[in-house]
């Protein structure tokens, strides 16, 4: 067959049309360079070859040429891969050229495209002639070493998804390329690993010269010296123990560029569990590496718009922004700072838009910071996840934290990492903690009153207050209100608004003005700041390690930081945070110093024996308990793997919340918030860059909740084309200045809500 196209260009001759036989050449191609990284790529390359073979059907040329609606044809390549290659191989080949635009199925999804009595497909006689011919079995096994994994079937899953990854990733990128013709999209053109790597270099040799002695400089010194020292060690798992104040930010950085460089690695992804952490991160990763390096922050808050009157032009006519922006899509960035969402949700996932990032995950370097914040129904699926990069994918991946988590083999958890101390990259993690150790932890007995704490914070005009809700943040903080410097921090307040308050503390301290500020967790998630006495509502034992961190942080006291652990007795602890509590309750009673690394471990232990083995891989899915590594050793045989039913259920947040858009303004004559709603309004389609500034202006809140204001018209949609995933605050009485948005206050209450019917 003649004339036969995979892409049109509508107004155009059919002469510039994309021949169908090009683009399964040039797809075939690209994700087989993509799969080269681990070992796979002719398996990948023939994924590429059949994946758009069904149109070479006349139903869908005569949808090219506008005489017939569109067609499935990912299900015609499916099909010839299973007759063509019986058993596992064409199974995976089926799974990953039938998702290859609507995502990964669950096997019974795919047995039933499989079958032409259950789904009729258009004819696509003739493809051969346009597609490479199929390769023998033998042609399609790995390049290099691929050992199994011990849970059943997880090896072979992974691996699907990895291919998937690499085909949808090609698909993206060469029709990208066809389309844009004769202009190319700009990709790329960032600095490589070695550049990175010496002017790394020469940044900390700045630092170095410029720091002051003391213990806490030459003790970051040493950890840094230690990191370049085993960043020879061959690639694989490792952890690094360094206190809070131990340099471990740049630390770790430094070991992965070194690590990368030696081993012939091609990234670097730093993986941290908040947004909070990733902004301040990359902020210290920029300066260090300069602003052309190719940092690309994934995540839902990143400000394209900060980041154009950050670039610079390299001279070749790309545009960094844009450059980064695309990069986002795949991680192609010789670093790539993300949250732990996106890392292990993605691996998780079935979506294109999700999925095809994770080949470049192979032959990497992960760094995990607070690796302990892995959420606990995950854990089995998450430490089986960095296993298999470690073990097939060429990375290596660093557990980087000041509280280690004991997922360790060595450390007694059943099914856990096998890495032990000899992979450790601090120098004798003990001695550091007790070179670093700067605050003193003291618990309270019985139920503490907020009135109590409430007394101590108009005793000390510098204290800060961290507790385990918004609810309880704002009692606390209307308690202390009248006190100078008093100010609040949660998530009921927009970012721009947190990040104003944070910033005025920080030069109220430095000012030596009075600071007290009551917040939720969110102050522990890497925020800088240094306060001489903390007060932590009752919780983890690593959570009071990152509270204490915002205590005595520069070791600037005379003696030891004050650190306060108290049970409230106004505000009883989450539910979801009992085990957590219990197990910390133990090595509080019970040890002198709650912080030291062996404590540390015995409440890790405590914690995974109170929550028993079935805990660690406990997703919801629709309201059931759903295993993920059992579901796929079920299914290791027939390779029938659910993959869309593992990426419904492997969600990292299990409370749902919504957004809403806060127009807050800094000063009264703050106009940048409506200026950006204005422009979102009045625009047909509004810009990605946009919709991203606008999460500065978000504040999360119950469905329920944002269901009922906008049915009282309190919120309205910020554009009709969003309709109601995006809506605003119409009447800011409803966002106090000092606390963010009013949920409960009766106040506020329109009157027909007192009516009982």
């Amino acid at each position: 067959m003649n004339g036969v196209y995979a892409h049109s260009v509508p107004g155009h001759a059919i002469t510039q049309w994309e021949p169908l036989a090009d683009h399964l050449a040039q797809v075939g191609d690209a994700a087989a360079r993509f799969a080269d990284a681990f070992g796979w790529g002719e398996l990948a390359r023939l994924a590429g070859t059949l994946h758009d073979v069904g149109k070479a059907s006349e139903t869908f040329q005569s949808y090219l040429h506008g005489l017939a609606s569109s067609c499935d044809h990912s299900t015609a390549g499916a099909r010839v891969a299973v007759a063509e290659y019986p058993g596992a191989v064409g199974r995976m080949l089926a799974v990953i050229v039938a998702g290859h635009h609507a995502g990964l199925d669950d096997g019974d999804g795919i047995d039933r495209r499989l079958d032409p009595r259950q789904t009729s497909i258009p004819g696509f006689e003739g493809w051969q002639s346009h597609a490479a011919a199929l390769p023998p079995m033998g042609r399609l096994g790995p390049k290099r070493r691929f050992a199994r994994s011990a849970l059943p079937g997880f090896t072979d899953a992974f691996l699907t998804r990895m291919l998937f990854s690499c085909l949808v990733d090609a698909d993206f990128l060469e029709t990208e390329r066809f389309y844009a013709g004769a202009r190319p999209v700009p990709r790329g053109g960032c600095p490589g690993i070695a550049v990175l790597q010496a002017r790394l270099r020469t940044h900390m040799d700045e630092l170095s010269a410029k720091a002051r002695p003391g213990l806490v400089n030459s003790v970051r010194a040493k950890v840094l010296a230690s990191v370049r020292e085993r960043a020879a060690l061959a690639p694989g798992l490792f952890t690094l123990t360094v206190p809070t104040g131990g340099g471990k930010t740049l630390a770790s950085l430094s070991f992965a560029l070194d690590h990368a460089a030696r081993h012939g690695l091609r990234r670097i992804v730093h993986v941290a569990p908040f947004t909070a952490i990733i902004e301040q991160t990359a902020a210290v990763f920029r300066t260090a590496l300069g602003d052309d390096a190719g940092i690309l922050e994934h995540h839902a808050t990143f400000d394209w718009q900060a980041a154009a009157a950050r670039a610079v032009d390299d001279g070749i006519g790309l545009d960094p922004v844009s450059r980064l922006r695309r990069a986002a899509e795949n991680w192609d960035a010789p670093v790539v700072v993300t949250t732990a969402v996106q890392l292990f949700e993605s691996l998780f996932a079935n979506r294109t838009s999700r999925c095809r990032k994770l080949h470049n995950l192979a032959d990497s370097v992960i760094v995990l910071d607070e690796a302990q914040a892995m959420p606990l129904p995950l854990l089995r699926p998450c430490l089986a996840a960095i296993e298999e990069l470690t073990r097939n994918y060429g990375a290596s991946v660093v557990l980087c934290t000041a509280t280690q988590p004991a997922l360790r083999q060595v450390d007694g958890f059943e099914g856990g990492l096998p890495v032990d101390d000899a992979r450790e990259l601090a120098p004798d993690p003990p001695q550091l903690y007790r070179a670093l150790r700067r605050v003193a932890v003291e618990r309270r007995d019985g139920p503490t009153t907020d009135e109590t704490v409430a007394q101590r914070f108009a005793e000390a005009p510098r204290m800060l207050c961290i507790v385990n809700s918004r609810r309880h943040a704002k009692a606390l903080f209307d308690r202390i209100a009248h006190l100078p410097g008093a100010v609040h921090l949660s998530t009921l307040m927009c970012p721009h608004h947190r990040r104003t308050v944070l910033d005025a503390a920080r030069a109220g301290l430095r000012d030596g003005a009075s600071v007290r500020i009551v917040s939720t967790s969110l102050i522990e998630a890497g925020v800088d700041i240094d306060l001489p006495e903390v007060w932590r509502a009752t919780t983890g034992l690593d959570a009071v390690a990152q509270a204490a961190g915002r205590c005595n942080r520069e070791g600037a006291l005379p003696g030891a930081g004050r650190v306060v652990v108290f049970e409230p007795a106004d505000a009883p602890p989450p539910r979801a945070l009992e085990a957590f509590r219990r197990a910390a309750e133990e090595v509080l009673r019970t040890r002198r110093d709650p912080l030291a690394p062996d404590a540390i471990r015995a409440y890790f232990g405590e914690l995974y024996w109170r929550k028993g083995e079935h805990a660690f891989d406990a997703p919801r899915l629709d309201n059931e308990t759903w295993p993920i590594l059992p579901a796929i050793a079920e299914r290791a045989k027939t390779h029938a793997f659910p993959f869309a039913r593992i990426a419904r259920a492997f969600r990292f947040i299990d409370d749902t919340m919504e957004p809403v858009i806060v127009p807050w303004r800094a000063e009264p004559d703050d106009g940048r918030a409506e200026a950006l709603l204005a422009r979102i309004t009045a625009m047909d389609r509004p810009l990605g860059d946009d919709l991203r500034r606008l999460q500065g202006y978000v504040v999360p809140v119950p469905p329920t909740l944002r269901a009922r204001w906008l049915a009282l018209g309190r919120l309205r949609p910020v554009h009709p084309m969003l309709e109601g995933a995006l809506l605003r605050l119409d009447d800011m009485a409803f966002y106090d200045p000092q606390t963010g948005l009013r949920l409960e206050d009766d106040a506020y209450r329109a009157p027909e809500d007192n009516i009982i019917a």
